[in-house]
């Protein structure tokens, strides 16, 4: 499919519109969900282990079928992975299947973003010098090299320079593949996608079903002009400071969208001494800007010790949140650290997902609540990670039998995923369609029963 150039006419394109959706140029599936998720579609359920590889999952005969083109070479070698390794890391893997695709005439694919205007894997920018003086990637790529000389054999494998090229072009152009839930199950490679910047502030945003990815529109648009459309390359959930240097470091660039330049007293900001003010205080200020309560020396040391342990503790709950972990770390914040200091939205957000864990449903449904307003301040009022948050409190809301504040909450989640995700994604087809019918349905024998 091409899409139609509009930014010649001065089409205005509304907010929640598609304006592009692809296939990838080449993905693998997080080994870490290999088991859980079909190696070509990437559907869970089910699955059926490849038998002569027995690394990787799929759906069917059919899928299996699919993918054979590329995994037919990967397959012999995968077995020798899994006797010799376990584990084929990411990396390595989706590094060969694009040396296998272009090997295959991959190199003259082209990807259509407009009537015009198309991407070939050439295209898409390397960082070719930036990754030879980046120490942490060139140990990284040295590695890698390593692995795929042991797996793809000195035939296969290109030069030293066109590895680098390829492995330049991942790092800088990988995308992450998101289930409904926006959990990464998946990495790919997408040709005409790959023409987006980023900004902080971004005004359209990628979604996946399946393997495809959907770019929607956040805002309303005066036309669809490429080179000003821009998603957000990094969790926006973060200070500028620390936004700006993970984009730095992974993407070679300053940002100096109008986001990062605004000021941002509140991602790192100490809660007023004063418990009836609730303005964000710097640390290294004397005192409350807006009360004038000083910030004694007590208070700093206190503030600095707190963010120390939640940050240590945040480090070990990234792989698994924990309940009584994240509690404790609310409990050392309090009057400490500001409600959207982001150290503290982040704590909330752990004990929210640890409570779901555990199915502990009212402190799921508290957690949720208490997180919803750092959400909107750091991510928007229409984002894929508000909406899904309003849609996971409503569920909650539903199984507590609080049918009513769940009714509010889906009717919230729809206003968002509408335009984020549309009306035939899956996330709102088969998830929150069926939550709003119960939920009215809920309501409305409410109603009669209270007549």
């Amino acid at each position: 499919m091409r899409i139609k150039n509009q930014g010649c006419k001065r089409v205005p394109v509304s907010k929640g519109t598609t304006i592009l959706y692809r296939k990838p140029f080449a993905y693998v599936v997080r080994s870490a969900v290999r088991d859980e998720r079909c190696d070509h579609c990437l559907r869970s359920g089910k699955l059926l282990k490849c038998s002569s590889c027995q690394y990787v999952y799929y759906c069917d005969r059919s899928c299996q079928k699919e993918s054979w083109p590329i995994h037919k070479v990967e397959c012999p070698r995968l077995k020798k992975v899994v006797a010799q390794w376990k584990i084929m890391p990411d990396a390595a893997r989706l590094m060969a299947r694009i040396i296998l695709k272009l090997k295959q005439g991959g190199a003259n694919e082209v990807d259509y973003y407009t009537e015009t205007n198309f991407r070939k894997f050439k295209d898409l920018m390397s960082h070719y010098s930036d990754i030879k003086k980046d120490t942490k990637r060139l140990e990284h790529f040295t590695t890698l090299c390593a692995v795929l000389y042991e797996f793809l054999g000195e035939t296969l494998i290109p030069n030293v320079a066109e590895l680098m090229g390829i492995y330049g072009r991942i790092c800088t152009n990988c995308f992450n593949i998101l289930d409904i839930n926006m959990n990464t199950i998946a990495a790919g490679i997408y040709l005409g996608p790959s023409v987006m910047d980023h900004s902080c502030k971004p005004n359209s945003v990628a979604v996946f079903e399946g393997t495809t990815i959907v770019i929607r529109t956040l805002v309303d648009l005066p036309c669809l002009d490429w080179s000003q459309i821009r998603i957000s390359y990094v969790d926006l959930l973060n200070s500028n400071k620390d936004r700006r240097e993970e984009l730095h470091s992974s993407y070679y660039f300053l940002c100096d969208c109008e986001k990062c330049k605004q000021p941002d007293p509140m991602a790192e900001a100490t809660a007023c001494p004063n418990s009836l003010c609730d303005s964000p205080c710097l640390i290294d200020a004397e005192e409350c800007e807006k009360c004038g309560t000083k910030l004694s020396k007590e208070f700093k040391e206190k503030f600095r010790e707190v963010t120390d342990f939640t940050a240590h503790n945040l480090e070990k709950m990234k792989t698994m949140a924990y309940l009584d972990i994240s509690k404790m770390c609310l409990e050392k914040q309090k009057n400490i650290l500001h409600r959207f200091n982001v150290q503290h939205v982040r704590t909330l957000e752990a004990a929210h997902i640890a409570a779901m864990n555990l199915e502990c449903w009212e402190d799921a449904e508290f957690y949720g609540k208490e997180l919803m307003p750092g959400y909107l301040l750091y991510y928007g009022e229409i984002h894929p990670l508000t909406g899904l948050l309003y849609l996971t409190i409503g569920k909650i809301q539903l199984h507590l039998r609080k049918s009513e504040e769940a009714f509010k909450a889906l009717i919230n989640a729809n206003s968002v995923l509408m335009i984020t995700h549309g009306e035939m994604h899956s996330l709102v087809k088969e998830e929150l369609r069926p939550l709003l019918y119960q939920a009215t349905t809920e309501q409305l024998s409410n109603i009669h029963n209270g007549m």
